[in-house]
């Protein structure tokens, strides 16, 4: 990893795309925090507010929350930003060459690296791949390799993905693992227990890797959309046309196939493809067409470092912050009582984690791999 120190001029940028990134980025690190859960469960139980708490929290098997949406949010907007991303190196003069051996580098530290997280903390090597940087590697090289084949041909292949991975959970035939839609008991289960990297408590699979990368392809056709010349309001029109379609299709198929996130059935991916799909719409109208630029920055600027501060609050940042504020917060208050308090903390460790994304956004150094 290294520091790159480049020169970030907001308006010559998408600033929807950067804006939703910032925002995926901030929840992500409100989740380790633990800010937006503390919220909802200080409201009492059956109310409007412990409603929209449970929101924020993935739901234990079949269902939908929005808690459910922020990797696919990851994982479309790495997609989104790969032509963009591309065509800037190639304007720098790299070759096709130069460029190729980049992506799979990229891929492969991308998948050290959430390998690597699975470590920390144990005495012996732990192999587990289901967190969002491992199957990210994986994601973003297969959408890299086919995004210069035609539309047709990259939906068709995000398509073939779902159907496959539908296809081996309903005919997997090992005894105990034939159920395709029960917690553990399912091909996803197996083939991790194949390698002793099976997350039995959580359900999560690393084989979602593969039904995922629809997400990051249908984001590389978003952004090859939004770098088209298509006026604003088509590029909009399709997007919100594709979004729908997702969401109905999702909603549509999950009587027969559940809308599962902890394996990613074919309903999960589309279902939440395409809220994907149509929050990448109301961000481009609201900034990109709209102008309305008010307070996007604060969620941008998260988005600058999105590997950094995805890194340091996983690996124990929030953690030593909270130690270091818990102290101060106790002593000055704590006559407000321990929920208030915990939550407290916990808003002011978030605010901590942010003006460090800003620092480093004020000294232009952005950290890349």
């Amino acid at each position: 990893m290294t520091a790159a120190q480049t020169q970030i001029a907001l308006p010559t940028r998408l600033l929807s795309l950067d804006f939703f990134r910032g925002l995926t980025m901030f929840l992500l690190i409100a989740e380790s925090t633990e800010t937006l859960i503390l919220l909802g469960e200080a409201a009492p139980e059956g109310t409007f507010l412990y409603a929209i708490g449970q929101q924020f929290h993935h739901h234990p098997w079949a269902g939908l929350r929005f808690w459910d949406l922020i990797q696919p949010f990851f994982m479309f907007i790495v997609g989104v930003a790969l032509p963009f991303s591309i065509a800037n190196r190639q304007k720098k003069g790299e070759s096709d060459q130069s460029i190729r051996s980049h992506v799979f580098k990229r891929a492969l530290l991308l998948l050290l690296l959430g390998w690597g997280l699975y470590c920390v903390g144990n005495d012996h090597i732990v192999f587990k791949f289901q967190n969002v940087l491992a199957q990210l590697s994986v994601t973003y090289l297969l959408a890299y390799l086919i995004m210069h084949k035609s539309t047709r041909f990259q939906i068709v292949f995000s398509f073939i993905l779902i159907v496959l991975t539908e296809f081996i959970y309903r005919t997997f035939w090992v005894e105990g693992f034939n159920h395709p839609f029960t917690p553990n008991e399912n091909f996803g289960t197996w083939l991790d227990l194949q390698y002793g990297g099976a997350d039995l408590g959580g359900h999560w699979v690393s084989f979602n890797a593969i039904p995922t990368t629809a997400h990051t392809i249908w984001g590389v056709l978003a952004g090859q959309l939004l770098m088209s010349n298509k006026s604003n309001h088509e590029k909009l029109k399709i997007l919100v046309i594709a979004g729908l379609i997702g969401v109905v299709l999702g909603y549509a198929l999950s009587p027969v196939t559940p809308i599962i996130k902890r394996i990613c059935t074919s309903s999960f991916i589309l279902a939440s493809g395409g809220w994907t799909i149509l929050a990448l719409a109301l961000s481009y109208w609201l900034i990109d067409i709209k102008k309305y630029h008010r307070g996007i920055l604060f969620f941008t600027i998260v988005g600058m470092n999105p590997l950094f501060i995805y890194l340091f609050a996983h690996l124990g940042g929030s953690g030593f912050i909270e130690n270091f504020v818990k102290p101060f917060a106790n002593s000055l208050l704590g006559w407000l009582g321990e929920q208030s308090l915990h939550i407290i903390i916990s808003m002011i460790v978030l605010f901590i984690l942010w003006y460090l994304c800003y620092w480093l956004y004020k000294r232009k150094i952005f950290f890349r791999i």
